[in-house]
């Protein structure tokens, strides 16, 4: 007790916060947010504070990422970490091939387990984690931090009130240019992102995130078909050195749902953005359209839909951008992130209901795993349901 308040101090072994992610995400913008915010208020009298320790192989990296708050603990041992008490969560940020084996070691140590997508390198070894955690009785989560970006917490929002009438379709765009490395300019990705034998590649990366947002806004995917390429077939890597592309860069893949509707999405990481920002999500319904971005949303109701006719001959009479009204800020926003990792302390501590585990983390898997076969099959295939 401080002050007549209770506190809650969690231990946080966050493995991997070197990294970009790591770091700047969950480190930063997440756990020291948290701390100097003054914990997770739960009640008048009750807060959560956490207390991270850094792992990582870099003693260097660590005391730097230390200096950033105040009594940061850090360590090169995971071992012993986990072997400490006072650490209760286990949350890792590193490279997808070495995810599973350390979270399959945090739950040996009865440590309750966040972590980044993809949670493993194939379903089976996902779903094997999920089974690990349930029989252990561990609570799990893993991050879906676009369910709470401001755009597509507004989007949700205007589905609740029933805006769209049916929803018919689902058109997202995501992407930019990263930089080959030739130019001069810093490459805004790592370069194992383009190295097959690295665990690289988009659809791996993002038909993980298409899984969750699809889901858990517009409905349970039915089936898909894929279709990925290596555009750029080689980059300079951070040595300066160049190396041949063996992953795909771009994926453009349509999702038949449960419920009829039709979600197509594009993901490059070769595509120059010229549209409102480097994600945009438009759902058309019966009654109305939007178009969400990362922060803003926009929306046309049925009533504003002008009456567009073909006609290439002239310039267009419709200023097709003026009919759009922006959906206002009614709550202030904060960090996905931080946000998702604030509801997993709030289910260690305290119980609450928390729906984003490791099944869900393995159904993510499942999709991009799926993804890649309807690439090599140039098929369709059905998606089948993972038993919880």
């Amino acid at each position: 007790m401080s002050n007549g308040i209770k506190i809650h101090k969690v231990g946080i072994i966050m493995n991997g916060v070197t990294g970009r992610m790591g770091t700047n995400q969950h480190y930063i913008r997440s756990i020291l947010a948290i701390i100097k915010q003054g914990g997770v208020k739960v009640g008048d009298t009750e807060v959560i504070m956490p207390d991270p320790i850094l792992v990582g192989r870099s003693e260097i990296k660590l005391q730097k990422l230390a200096a950033m708050g105040q009594n940061i603990r850090y360590t090169t041992d995971l071992d012993a970490a986990l072997a400490d008490p006072q650490n209760i969560i286990y949350f890792d940020s590193q490279t997808t091939s070495r995810r599973a084996d350390g979270v399959k070691k945090a739950i040996a140590a009865g440590k309750h387990v966040y972590c980044e997508k993809p949670t493993a390198v194939s379903t089976e070894k996902a779903y094997e984690l999920y089974q690990i955690a349930k029989k252990a009785g561990v609570k799990h989560g893993v991050v879906q931090d676009k369910l709470w970006l401001p755009g597509l917490v507004k989007l949700q929002t205007l589905i609740k009130e029933g805006f769209f009438g049916e929803i018919l379709s689902v058109r997202g765009e995501f992407g930019y240019w990263v930089f080959e490395g030739n130019t001069g300019v810093t490459p805004q990705r790592p370069s194992w992102n383009y190295r097959k034998e690295d665990d690289g590649g988009i659809i791996v990366d993002m038909l993980c995130h298409w899984r969750y947002v699809i889901a858990n806004i517009f409905g349970n995917i039915k089936s898909l078909t894929c279709l990925g390429a290596t555009h750029i077939k080689e980059r300079i890597d951070e040595a300066g050195k160049p190396y041949k592309c063996t992953a795909d860069d771009s994926a453009y893949a349509t999702f038949e749902l449960d419920n009829g509707v039709i979600c197509h999405f594009n993901s490059s990481w070769d595509v120059r953005v010229r549209r409102d920002d480097v994600l945009t999500i438009q759902v058309d319904g019966t009654k109305g359209s939007a178009v969400a971005g990362l922060r803003d949303c926009v929306c046309q109701h049925a009533s504003a839909t002008p009456r567009c006719v073909w006609n290439p001959d002239i310039d267009s009479p419709v200023k097709y951008a003026d009919g759009w009204n922006r959906v206002p800020d009614y709550q202030e926003f904060d960090n996905a992130f931080k946000i998702q990792w604030e509801l997993f302390l709030r289910h260690v501590v305290k119980d609450e209901p928390f729906r984003w585990g490791l099944l869900e983390g393995a159904k993510g898997v499942q999709l991009a795993e799926l993804g890649i076969a309807s690439w090599d099959k140039r098929a369709w295939v059905d998606v089948p349901e993972l038993q919880a």
